[in-house]
């Protein structure tokens, strides 16, 4: 029995390669005849920049970064060559052959692999520390900044997970853009909080910024009902009556991005410009960054398809799984590539509520009714255990 084992994070409990190394630790003593695949997923959150180094054996370094907060916090940056990179990855990422700041002939063409959400993520601040007005994406800045200074041929950058929403000014501003009041006063860090004193943006980022890449599956545009502010503002800590103040100050910074960098408005409306607090936006106003489809590049560059088709048995899970989950991303999307190919699909989320599992797909909840999340989120571990060995023992 070939069993690939595919999960995503159990978010703020477990992650995606625990989570593949305990059901894969948990089975092979049971079942010593079985061979496993351990595959774990990543959707530009966190584990973005482990898994997608590991899987083409890159390397990684660390580098002490400012977090949300202004605190120094250890994050790292992966390194890959070009050519380990599976050809179907290497044509979605789409870098020139030549590019600001890339490596000399002599030298092997090498990606940056960066995790926002390591340097600038939720799961780095406390519950009462959540408060976009205050967090900064200086850190991620910071990260691309040590990635362009080593001669990369291009970036790419994860942003699940992140604690921001102030547009990418702070990463803008740790690569060379300058916000300044009426009196010229620098604003440092330019945190929402501010930015009713910022008056006019200088400063350019570096000539040998190399090309960036951002790995996003959210199509929300900037501002608006759908925005980053509106959407995404309060599972950061904004408070709902600040929304809509939020949302116009950020409207009136972007006016000012795209007047600084002659970039039309319109550029607001994109999908995707959303993600992250509105740093995909800021990155392509500012930095010419490109959106790529997240999920997309992973399963490329992981080489889902094959490993699916070459499994007789699929595992996957996350901490949540619901009837959205099948037509989404990450563990959904294995599972349905697995039925559609025949294949027996078995899900473990930490909760799962699944109306009508298709032909082929067992849905296993981990955690018994009624556990409060802090005690379910503590216990993962032994409750995937322990789950397993109902399922297979």
């Amino acid at each position: 029995m070939r069993v690939l084992v595919a999960f995503d994070k159990f978010k703020d409990s477990l992650t995606a390669s625990e989570a593949c190394d305990i059901a894969a630790h948990t089975l092979r003593g049971r079942h010593p005849d079985w061979t496993f695949d351990r595959c774990p997923l990543a959707d530009g959150g966190e584990g973005f920049c482990e898994i997608l180094t590991r899987a083409v054996e890159g390397h990684t370094i660390a580098s002490t970064v400012t977090d949300p907060l202004g605190d120094p916090v250890q994050a790292h940056v992966g390194f890959v060559p070009l050519d380990r990179i599976p050809t179907a990855a290497r044509t979605l990422l789409a870098l020139p052959a030549t590019a600001p700041g890339a490596p000399p002939p002599n030298r092997t063409p090498t990606l940056a692999i960066i995790e926002m959400a390591s340097a600038s993520g939720l799961a780095l601040l406390e519950l009462n520390e959540r408060n976009p007005w205050q967090t900064s994406s200086t850190g991620t800045g910071e990260l691309v900044r040590t990635a362009a200074e080593l001669g990369v041929a291009g970036i790419l950058l994860g942003v699940g997970g992140s604690a921001t929403n102030d547009l990418g000014l702070g990463a803008l501003a740790a690569l060379g853009l300058e916000f300044r009041t009426a009196d010229r006063q620098l604003v440092d860090p330019p945190i929402p909080h501010e930015w009713r004193q910022i008056a006019e943006i200088t400063g350019r980022l570096p000539a040998t910024l190399p090309p960036i890449r951002i790995a996003c599956d959210v199509t929300n545009p900037l501002l608006g009902p759908n925005g980053a502010t509106a959407i995404y503002g309060p599972q950061k800590g904004l408070r709902p009556a600040d929304v809509t103040r939020l949302d116009h100050e950020c409207a009136r910074l972007a006016m000012m991005l795209c007047t600084h960098a002659g970039k039309p408005d319109t550029l607001m409306q994109t999908p995707g410009t959303g993600a992250a607090g509105g740093i995909s936006f800021g990155l392509m106003a500012v930095a010419n960054a490109r959106l790529l489809p997240g999920f997309e590049l992973v399963s490329s560059w992981l080489d889902l398809e094959k490993r699916i088709a070459s499994a007789d048995l699929v595992l996957t899970g996350e901490g949540r799984f619901d009837d959205s989950s099948l037509s989404g991303k990450g563990p959904g999307a294995v599972a349905a590539r697995a039925l559609a190919l025949g294949r027996t699909v078995h899900v473990f989320a930490g909760e799962a509520t699944v109306a009508q599992p298709p032909p082929g797909l067992s849905v296993h909840p981990i955690t018994r009714s009624g556990t409060a999340l802090s005690v379910a989120l503590l216990t993962s571990r032994q409750n995937l255990v322990s789950a397993l060995g109902r399922v297979f023992g």
